[in-house]
């Protein structure tokens, strides 16, 4: 037994040698990133997430209360009803008052989320009228865009291996693309979203938008971006051995720089057109009917 112990610490010091050998000759490693990551959802670039971010906060106050009374309640009676403290127990079977709160209580919680939570489902699913149309095609494994709206301007985006990555052009590992998507700004933007082979999901969590790429099938959302930057998103949907490499990524320019960059992509920017103004109600030349109006043949005499 002694020398199996012997042998066995003798191997592991063995091993801690060469582990610490290895890492005095390798750079030690950078945390900035991962230290700066933030707790709780990303900040919001659209009104849908502002309502979203809204609405978790708010339940997350209701469960920190509902946990914080539960535990009380929890640790009162391991100390007021133990075997020690109360050893005659009651034989009180029903308490009417007790069953109507613990019925009532939770029905008016779910009333407070149910409301909130309806007028947000009802705002997400009815699309705007749209000012810009952006169609979304899931591939394996890259999402392919198109701008029917600019002269069909369309394009692929890959990730970019990490390699090949420049951090000093901002760019992100797993998450940056050889061709990102341009949105204007304060725009209300339209996603059609297909696929063409198995099912992906289209998802930018800072837009608050997930929305499913379903082959044969054309499902929408919508985002008004109202604030310039690079946001991020990934396939939310288990679509084969390269779902985790086909990232989203958006670039919310103003309107001015968007127009650019569509004719720089071959695309054509349509001529605003102003409303139309109604035209003036024709004036009323006599207040006597006309007298060409037919007379209907019962009425003649």
């Amino acid at each position: 037994m002694t020398h199996k112990l012997t042998s066995f610490l003798g191997l592991f010091i063995v091993f801690a040698a060469l582990v610490l050998s290895a890492g005095t000759a390798m750079a030690a490693p950078d945390f900035s990133q991962i230290l700066s990551w933030p707790r709780g959802l990303q900040d919001p670039a659209t009104p849908a997430m502002e309502h979203i971010t809204e609405f978790h906060n708010m339940l997350l106050y209701i469960i920190t209360a509902i946990v914080i009374f539960v535990t009380g309640l929890l640790l009162y009676v391991i100390i007021r009803f133990n075997a020690k403290a109360n050893p005659v127990p009651s034989t009180t079977t029903h308490n009417v008052m007790l069953e109507v709160l613990w019925t009532v209580v939770p029905v008016v919680i779910l009333i407070v989320i149910a409301v909130p939570s309806f007028k947000l489902l009802f705002f997400e699913a009815r699309n705007p009228e749209p000012e810009l149309t952006v169609k979304v095609i899931g591939h394996q494994w890259n999402w392919e865009y198109e701008y029917p709206d600019y002269g069909d301007v369309s394009f692929t985006a890959n990730i970019i291996d990490a390699k090949d990555i420049d951090p000093s052009k901002g760019q992100k590992r797993l998450l940056s693309t050889d061709s990102p998507v341009v949105l204007p700004v304060d725009t209300n933007i339209v996603f059609e979203v297909t696929a063409t082979d198995v099912i992906h999901s289209f998802a930018v969590p800072a837009f608050g938008i997930k929305v499913d790429a379903v082959p044969g099938r054309l499902n929408s959302t919508w985002a008004r971006v109202t604030k310039t930057g690079t946001f991020y998103g990934q396939c939310s949907e288990i679509c084969g051995k390269g779902h985790g490499f086909m990232p989203i990524e958006i670039k919310v320019v103003d309107k001015a720089e968007f127009e650019d960059w569509i004719k720089s992509q071959g695309g054509t920017v349509p001529e605003k057109v102003e409303a139309a103004k109604p035209a003036p109600a024709a004036p009323v030349v006599s207040e006597e009917a006309p007298v060409d109006l037919p007379v209907p043949a019962d009425s003649a005499e």
